[in-house]
């Protein structure tokens, strides 16, 4: 498993990746404009070809999850936890003292990763995620990191 820091170069792969992951992938353009923005980092998981990785912002003492994607293939095997582990890192060198996320209410997997690697659920953003069967709620979750 081979975690490193990627930047603008990895735009592409990263549409891929989520294009993979999700109904409703972002695009290359989408993924730039975002790494572009003030704290962006991004972080991709390789084995033998690209499996996962995790976008997110670290300014003014918070971090936030923006998204995270791992390809179906590789799912259940360790890759979430190990990238949302490194974002903490790079986050918590970068300042920050906690880190939030939203996360699909019905995502019982992503919710299961988030509280594994020691987020709490906080909120609740109701009708957050426009999606075909009507806006779904979103579960806003939080992670001191000065422990």
């Amino acid at each position: 498993m081979i975690l490193h820091p990627v930047g603008l170069e990895a735009c592409f792969t990263l549409a891929d990746l989520h294009d993979r992951a999700f109904p409703r992938p972002w695009s290359a353009e989408e993924f730039e404009t975002l790494l572009k923005g003030p704290g962006a980092f991004a972080v991709l998981g390789e084995g033998d070809e690209p499996k996962g990785f995790i976008l997110c912002r670290a300014v003014a003492g918070e971090a936030e999850i923006l998204t995270v994607a791992v390809d179906p293939a590789a799912r259940r095997r360790g890759w979430g936890a190990a990238l949302v582990e490194m974002a903490v890192g790079i986050a918590r060198e970068a300042g920050a003292l906690e880190m939030f996320l939203e996360v699909a209410a019905d995502n019982l997997a992503a919710l299961r990763l988030y509280e594994v690697t020691g987020f709490d659920r906080v909120g609740l953003r109701k009708g957050y995620y426009p999606h075909a069967d009507g806006a779904k709620d979103a579960v806003v979750m939080r992670r001191t990191l000065n422990s």
